[in-house]
C-alpha cells in the first residue's frame, strides 16, 4: 500500500475547507471574533465541530487559515517597465492591503497561529511571509540589474517598516516613503557591488 499523498486538491477536503471557511468570514462580519466558536461556525457551515478540530485544531487556528487565503496573492505583481517602478508599486499595494483593518487582522491572526510552510530551501516560514517573498523574487527575476538586489535586503528594509508599524498599530508608513524605502535599499545593494 502506497502512503498517502494527502488531501486530493478538490474533493471533500477542499468542500469543507471552503464551507469553513465562508461561515468563519461571514460569522467575523457579522460578530466580535471573542464571540465565535467552533460548534457556530461548523453549524453554519454544515459539518461536525469535530471535523473542525481535527483539521485545524482551534478557533485561533481556522482564523489564521481564512486569513492565510485573504493574503494569499492572486497575480504576479504589476510590470511598470523598470525594477524600481514594479518595486515601488507592489510595495504600496502591499502597504494599502496590509494597513486595512481586513489586512491587520489577517497579520494577527497569521502571528497567533503556528501555520507554517516549507520554503524552497526547507526552513519553515510562515506562509504569508512566504507569499510576500515570493512576491518579491518574482519582481527581481525580471530584471538583469535586480542580479545585485538580495530578496532579504527588499524585506528587511521596505517590508518590515511596513509591517512593524502595522503590527504595532503606530501611523502607517506614508505611500512616499515606500518610494524612498525602496530607492535606500536599491542604493544599498549598489553600494555593495560597488565596494565588493
Amino acid at each position: 500500500m502506497s502512503p498517502s499523498a494527502g488531501p486530493r486538491p478538490g474533493g471533500r477536503s477542499a468542500r469543507i475547507q471552503q464551507a469553513v471557511h465562508a461561515s468563519a468570514g461571514k460569522l467575523l462580519e457579522q460578530r466580535d471574533r471573542a464571540e465565535i466558536t467552533v460548534p457556530m461556525i461548523a453549524t453554519d457551515a454544515g459539518v461536525t465541530p469535530s471535523t473542525i478540530y481535527r483539521r485545524w485544531g482551534d478557533i485561533n487556528e481556522v482564523f489564521a487559515d481564512v486569513s492565510i487565503e485573504r493574503l494569499r496573492p492572486d497575480a504576479d505583481p504589476r510590470e511598470t517597465g523598470s525594477l524600481r517602478g514594479d518595486l515601488t508599486i507592489w510595495a504600496q499595494e502591499y502597504l494599502e492591503e496590509m494597513s486595512a483593518p481586513v489586512g491587520r487582522a489577517s497579520l494577527r491572526d497569521v502571528l497567533m497561529s503556528d501555520d507554517q510552510t516549507h520554503a524552497p530551501d526547507g526552513t519553515k516560514k510562515f506562509k504569508c511571509a512566504f507569499f510576500c517573498r515570493t512576491q518579491i523574487d518574482v519582481i527581481l527575476a525580471r530584471w538583469p540589474e535586480a542580479a545585485d538586489v538580495d530578496g532579504d535586503s527588499v524585506v528587511d528594509h521596505v517590508v518590515a517598516p511596513i509591517i512593524y508599524r502595522i503590527l504595532f498599530d503606530l501611523e502607517p508608513v506614508a505611500p512616499q516613503r515606500v518610494a524612498e524605502l525602496v530607492d535606500q535599499t536599491l542604493a544599498l545593494a549598489a553600494r555593495v557591488v560597488a565596494e565588493g
